[in-house]
């Protein structure tokens, strides 16, 4: 079979236009998504063919690549009776971008084994913007040597590849990272909800805190912080999506949790973010905040 010939789950956010630019590039991709609306938007796209199935996907490609929303979805899209292991071939080689637990990767790994199939997981740093234009980071877990075989087809879509370690490990990170991220996000929120009752511009506050070389600086301040003063919440990364994260940080954590005071406090701050916000940007999370306060940080 070519390696010209690979397979792309989940056209998403994120796996649409990863797979378009594969596909742009001169790679066949089979294609498929639960949603018909989805599956609608290849019809235009040259490169492009939708299958019924994923082990339909499977049974055509060198590779697969899946893009998926959550652990259950995961585990049946590889393991389900017409997922991507019936349908596979010896040599198959699977990455996963989606972000799920460290225990699923290192299950489909396994039962991917056993069919002679390599599984990667290689979750991603980025969000819609990035994969629009190519510049994911991926991190991958698995079989290093496998790595090579699916290299070219992650430059496509990627910025960056980083091999992290054994099966597991780039899910245990990422979710290390969004978990960081997401405390972060819940923190800024509460220093501009008081910047706003001390009666602190917060354009300069803003300013100071990018400009002025201090510890306070963060890459989420950076790029949310006025988003936030202004009232945008236009989603690249959803308040459902961080919680969903967060929640598998905190499944992850064990028995630690109860030592981690703040991802706790993060944790129910974005379950309460997502009885409400759950389709805004994860910046949303301000919500609860201003609501705690008594305080709209935002005029709007």
């Amino acid at each position: 079979m070519s390696t010209r010939e690979i397979g792309f789950i989940g056209l998403g956010r994120m796996g649409f236009p990863m797979a378009r630019n594969l596909a742009a590039t001169g790679y066949t991709v089979h294609v498929f998504d639960v949603a018909p609306e989805a599956l609608k938007r290849t019809a235009g796209v040259t490169g492009m063919t939708a299958h019924a199935a994923p082990r339909d996907v499977a049974a055509h490609a060198s590779a697969v690549f899946t893009a998926l929303p959550n652990n259950e979805i995961v585990l049946e899209t590889y393991l389900g009776a017409g997922g991507i292991l019936a349908g596979a071939r010896p040599g198959l080689v699977t990455c996963d971008c989606s972000t799920v637990g460290p225990e699923i990767s290192q299950r489909i790994h396994e039962a991917a084994r056993a069919r002679g199939v390599s599984h990667l997981d290689t979750p991603m740093l980025g969000s819609s913007p990035q994969a629009e234009t190519g510049e994911v980071f991926f991190m991958v877990g698995g079989d290093r040597e496998r790595l090579a075989t699916v290299q070219p087809m992650l430059d496509v879509i990627g910025r960056l590849t980083m091999y992290v370690g054994p099966s597991g490990t780039g899910n245990r990170i990422k979710l290390l990272h969004n978990a960081l991220g997401a405390v972060n996000a819940v923190a800024v929120a509460e220093s501009l909800a008081l910047c706003t009752k001390l009666g602190v511009d917060p354009r300069t506050y803003y300013d100071v805190v990018c400009k002025g070389g201090g510890m306070a600086y963060s890459t989420y301040f950076d790029r949310r912080a006025m988003r936030v003063v202004e009232g945008n919440y236009d989603a690249t990364f959803t308040v459902e999506l961080m919680h969903k994260d967060v929640a598998l940080a905190a499944e992850m954590a064990g028995a630690g949790l109860a030592h981690m005071k703040l991802l706790g406090e993060t944790l129910v701050a974005y379950a309460e973010a997502k009885t409400r916000w759950a389709a805004e940007d994860f910046s949303g999370v301000t919500h609860v905040v201003e609501k705690r306060f008594g305080v709209r940080v935002s005029p709007g």
